[in-house]
Formats: structure tokens, C-alpha cells, sequence
């Protein structure tokens, strides 16, 4: 994948398969290093399967014998200096958290993306979920909770034209550094 924010819509997407009813986004830039985060409280992986994951050859889909959505993340973070981990657990206490590194200044360090076209497409297509995000740099931070949208908006459905242009103009404004 070219930039962050498809990783993000992958992996999310596949939370959202795992029934996670809240999943947590961040993106860190300090120190030269970018690190994604992306955590869910879905069904979590088993450890078999989570020590095959950044097979390409393994995936849970049926449509299709290969799953690279993680493996690709993988590789982008090792070819930017970086690296990528995945913890994931079942029963109590479960879920699945990915984190990746990558070195800002490396030649081979992807950009992030539109990742306000992404969490907006997030929520439109699972407006039930709670998903909170985080983007904060030198320059300042962008902070999204869809459960203090909810607590605003009330009855107001978090996928409607209106509630999604305004999180994608709310996370395309520049950065601030009030948090």
C-alpha cells in the first residue's frame, strides 16, 4: 500500500470483522520516528493464527487464498528503518493491537495519506463503532472521538452527509497545539 491511512482502512476494516465495538487510531510523529497504532477490543487472534498473520498466505477470507494487508504494513515499516508488532488475545481482556515504526526522514517512509477521507469512510460504513483518533506531531495534535460525537449530536446519526463532511474538514484544518 502507498500511504498509511489504506493500511489503517484495512486493518480497521478487518477489526470491524472482528467485532471490536471500539477501535483506537493513532499516529505519533516524535523524535524522527512515526509510529501507528491501531487497537481494537474485537475477538483477537488465536496464537496459531497470530504467529502465521504476516504471512501473506494466511487470511480469513474465502474470496481469496492471500491476505497482504499486514504484510505489506510490515514490510513498508522494515524498508523505512522501522518495525511492526502484533499482540493479540482471546477470552477476557481480548483484542488485537498493531503498532508500526518507521523512521520519518527515510527515504522509503510512506506517507500518511487522507486520513480524514479515511475516517470518514470508517464511520459511514460502521457508524455503531466507536472509533477514536489521535495525529499528533511537532506542529500540534487532531483528536476524533465518535463517542463524544455521539454525546453532542445526540440522535443525530454519525453517518450522515453533514456529521461526515464535518469530520473530514475537521481533520483536513491544519494542526493546532491546543489538545
Amino acid at each position: 500500500m502507498k500511504e498509511l491511512s489504506l493500511n489503517i482502512l484495512d486493518i480497521a476494516k478487518n477489526s470491524v470483522k472482528a467485532e471490536a465495538t471500539r477501535i483506537d487510531i493513532s499516529i505519533i510523529e516524535e523524535n524522527g520516528v512515526r509510529t501507528l497504532t491501531i487497537a481494537d477490543d474485537g475477538c483477537g487472534m488465536s496464537p496459531e493464527f497470530l504467529s502465521r498473520v504476516t504471512d501473506p498466505f494466511t487470511t480469513t477470507r474465502t474470496t481469496r487464498p492471500v491476505g497482504m494487508g499486514l504484510p505489506l504494513l510490515k514490510l513498508a515499516a522494515e524498508q523505512a528503518e522501522g518495525d511492526m508488532t502484533i499482540r493479540s488475545q482471546q477470552g477476557e481482556g481480548h483484542g488485537t493491537t498493531v503498532t508500526a515504526t518507521f523512521r520519518i526522514d527515510h527515504l522509503d517512509c510512506v506517507p500518511v495519506g487522507d486520513v480524514a477521507s479515511t475516517m470518514a469512510a470508517l464511520i459511514q460504513g460502521s457508524p455503531e463503532i466507536d472509533f477514536v483518533f489521535t495525529y499528533r506531531t511537532a506542529a500540534g495534535e487532531k483528536f476524533l472521538s465518535t463517542i463524544e460525537m455521539r454525546e453532542i449530536l445526540g440522535d443525530v446519526p454519525l453517518d450522515t452527509p453533514e456529521v461526515l463532511m464535518w469530520v473530514t474538514e475537521s481533520l483536513n484544518e491544519p494542526f493546532t497545539n491546543e489538545t
